[in-house]
């Protein structure tokens, strides 16, 4: 097993992490220990997410991508409008680097 190395955090994913139910806070930290240890734990996304995965955490969701160094968290959130919130924060990302 390979280690991605270190984890990437937005400071709107931290903010919410700390917001959260603390069972659930606990939930998610497991989560992204073991994403850290398998990147590949993850839902490969298709479509306009391609790049991205998708690990499941009850009803809530941590979308990520690998690179070469790190694990980039995207969002965090409920399964309900999740990928909807990150198509948008993937295409505004889009729009300003272009």
């Amino acid at each position: 097993m390979t280690r991605a190395g270190r984890l990437r955090l937005p400071p709107d994913v931290v903010l919410l992490l700390r917001g959260l139910h603390p069972d659930l806070k606990r939930r998610v930290r497991a989560a992204l220990e073991r994403i850290v240890a398998e990147p590949s734990a993850g839902k490969a996304l298709r479509s306009d997410l391609a790049g991205l995965r998708s690990f499941r955490v009850g009803r809530t969701r941590i979308v990520y991508r690998e690179s070469s160094d790190a694990i980039e968290v995207v969002a965090v959130g409920p399964r309900e409008r999740i990928y909807e919130e990150t198509l948008r924060l993937v295409r505004r990302v889009d729009q300003n680097s272009g």
